[in-house]
Order: structure tokens, then sequence, then C-alpha cells
């Protein structure tokens, strides 16, 4: 009669041992977590506090409209709901709250993730994570300084009289609001372009020669998105659009020089 070996039971301080680390990172995710609402959190209050500068800051491209346009600026933005300014001040803090906070939850990220990187990779992701904040600042930037005020004088230049019928803008707190945040998002989101296509690159995903014969086609996405996140107004797709491109163009050329540094570096490698 054959005796079965016993089964292989692993003691149980190897099946602690083998918990143990999961459950630190759980601890540790949620600790960072915490940082991360506490930071968003503390903003949203200050934000608050400011809520009516951060408001009049949001409208300084309408006033530069006005201007442009060659009439005087409304003495009030109006709302029409009883609840709707305050709903609008607190999309305000908000939206300040994420721009002021994310440096810190950027930093908690990366404080997750970094431990868990070779030194190489470190030294590789680390300027991505340096450059979407720079990169998103740049395109909000562009939004608030440049396409805004392009766009209000253009829809204010619809106000007038046709056959006896006029046209005036009065502006609602809340629609305008919603109207900016969005110019601004897209522009910022979108001027991220070349941090993801250079990721892509790095991990292998894509390379330089499918990035040059997928151009014809990367134009007529850029306008597609565009037209989507975008007001739907032309000039607005165009000034979201052709930046679109242009940092396609960037990342063509960033990633075509990142690659000969490295294939210069691993050849002064095996040489030596």
């Amino acid at each position: 009669m054959a005796i079965e070996p016993p089964a292989l039971v692993p003691p149980a301080n190897e099946v602690d041992a083998s918990k143990a680390p999961l459950l630190d990172h759980l601890i540790e995710l949620r600790t960072r977590l915490l940082w991360s609402l506490a930071a968003l959190m503390a903003a949203f209050f200050i934000a608050f506090y400011f809520s009516d500068q951060l408001l009049a800051f949001l409208a300084q491209p309408l006033l530069t409209a006005y201007d442009r346009v060659g009439e005087a600026p409304p003495s009030s933005l109006i709302y029409t709901k009883l609840y709707e300014a305050f709903f609008t001040k607190i999309k305000v803090a908000l939206f300040a709250a994420f721009l002021c906070a994310f440096p810190v939850i950027a930093n908690q990220l990366w404080g997750f993730v970094a431990p868990g990187l070779y030194k190489n990779e470190k030294r590789a992701f680390l300027p991505f994570l340096l450059a979407t904040p720079i990169l998103f600042f740049g395109g909000a930037a562009m939004a608030y300084f440049i396409a805004m005020p392009t766009v209000y004088t253009f829809m204010l230049q619809m106000q007038g009289t046709t056959n006896g019928v006029s046209l005036t803008a009065l502006p609602a707190v809340g629609d305008f609001l919603s109207f900016t945040m969005s110019i601004i998002f897209a522009f910022g989101a979108c001027f991220l372009v070349p941090v993801a296509l250079m990721l892509l690159a790095k991990v292998g995903i894509i390379n330089v020669a499918q990035l040059k014969s997928f151009r014809r086609y990367a134009i007529v996405i850029a306008f597609v998105i565009a037209a989507v996140v975008t007001p739907p107004d032309v000039i607005s797709q165009f000034m979201l659009a052709v930046p679109m491109i242009l940092l396609y163009e960037l990342s063509i050329i960033a990633i075509t020089l990142t690659q000969r540094r490295s294939k210069a570096g691993k050849d002064a490698v095996r040489t030596d």
C-alpha cells in the first residue's frame, strides 16, 4: 500500500509574510489618497473664500472682448436661478482647488509609484511627470490670454439690430463659467499630446516612422477633437487644432532626438 506524501502546507509565518507587502501597499495608498484629499479640501476652502476675486479674474477675457468691440462692459453678470450664484462659486473654488492641489497630488502619486521602479525607469519617467503640469498650464494660459478674448470678441460681434430684431448679450454667470472652464480644460488637456506620444514611444508601442505615416490622419483627428471639446465656433476650433498639429510635429522631433541620444549612449557603452 503506497503512502501518499503529506501535503506541502506553508508555515503560517510565510503566509503572513506573503500578505504583508500587499497590506503595506494598501495602507500607503490610503495614506497618500488622504493627503491628496486633504490638500484638495484645504485649497477648496481657501479658493471659496476668494471666489469673487477668482470669478473676476476669469471674467477679464470677457472685459477685453468688450473693449475690442468698442462697447462698455456689463456692470454685472446675471443669474436666473436663485441657487446659480452659489453653485457658481463652488465651481470656481473646485476649479482653482484642483489646479492648486495638482502638484501635491502628483507628488503623492509619484511617491507611491517610484519605489517600484528601477533607477533608470525613474530617470525616464520623472521628466514626463514634470512636463505634464508645465504643458497643461501652458495650454491654459494660451486659452486665457489668446483664445478666450478672441472667441468672446467674435461672439459679441453678433450683437446688433437686424430687421427690427435686436440682439444683446447678457451673459449668465453659470453658463459663462462653464463655457470658460471648458475652453481652459480643453486647451490644457490637448497640450499634453507630446507627453502621451513620448510615453508611448518610450515603452515601444509607437515609433517615429509610424508617427510620420500617421501624420495626415493626425491632422484630421486634431480638428475632430477640437470640434468636440471646444464651443461650436470655427475660431476656437482652429486655435486648438493648429497648436495640436504643431505639438504633434514637435513630438516627432523630440522622439527622434531622444532615440538618437539613447542609441549613441548604447554605442558608446559597447565601444568601451
